[in-house]
């Protein structure tokens, strides 16, 4: 491990312990590159697991065109889910669990089976998944005022933040995965709306993805976890008193609120 990385790692621990956003990591070293921002995560999921928390999942991000654009990639990005990261459905945020929060609508996939890359196809994430059920993510930076580039993301745990995962387990067959509806509404009010397309055409290639590119550092995903397969609109920004219900046309809907 270089020293950079270890001095990157207690960068964003800083920001966590104090609950304020840091300056951008590609500011400390602008030659930050992808696979540097990646040990950086391992490193600071490392800290979390010796401390007592599991991972249980990942998650992908930059799924859609305009947000790789955004940040000027070709691919997307991935992060991993912790149990302290889980919010049951219906359930509560207090603000000093998150920073500066947006709330997402995707799609989860619960695996039945392992999946080990580097030649995983749509088909195969079909195969090996329990179920499907509706998802919020709340992303979060540890960078002040998200001023981040693929890099920061990357480091900062794909942004990660906490997830809500809706109760209706629908088998992954059931349904056409790029036709499914989603529409977001923030305190009652419809805020963006998106299909499962948005999401490299499919949901399960997001997964058949990352599957495949864990492979590049000697990971599987494992039967149990819970895959986040991308955002299927826009990010929106989340405050207290704030309200935000999914509704998926074939999946049921999830809600939580912040407070």
């Amino acid at each position: 491990m270089t020293e950079r990385v270890i001095e990157l790692s207690e960068h964003l621990v800083t920001a966590e312990r104090n609950r304020k956003g840091v300056k951008p990591l590609t500011e400390v070293y602008p030659d930050l590159d992808i696979h540097e921002a990646y040990q950086v995560q391992l490193m600071n999921v490392r800290r979390k697991t010796e401390s007592g928390q599991k991972i249980i999942g990942k998650k992908i991000g930059l799924t859609s065109k305009a947000m790789q654009d955004l940040l000027g990639v070709g691919e997307p990005d991935y992060g991993h889910l912790l149990d302290t990261m889980a919010i049951e459905n219906g359930g509560q945020i207090t603000c000093e669990l998150v920073l500066q929060p947006k709330v997402e609508a995707e799609i989860a996939f619960v695996l039945r089976k392992d999946l080990h890359g580097p030649t995983v196809t749509a088909e195969d994430v079909y195969e090996a998944t329990a179920y499907v059920v509706p998802a919020l993510e709340i992303v979060d930076s540890r960078v002040a005022d998200w001023k981040i580039k693929l890099a920061d993301t990357i480091a900062d745990n794909a942004s990660s933040g906490l997830y809500v995962l809706g109760e209706n387990k629908v088998p992954v067959r059931a349904v056409d995965l790029p036709s499914i509806q989603m529409n977001l509404y923030k305190n009652g009010e419809e805020v963006n709306s998106g299909t499962g397309a948005a999401a490299l055409d499919n949901p399960a290639n997001c997964v058949a993805w990352l599957a495949n590119k864990l492979s590049d550092y000697g990971v599987s995903l494992k039967a149990g976890e819970v895959i986040l397969s991308g955002a299927l609109s826009a990010a929106v920004d989340a405050s207290p008193g704030d309200e935000f219900k999914a509704t998926f046309n074939a999946l049921g809907e999830v809600t939580v609120r912040f407070t």
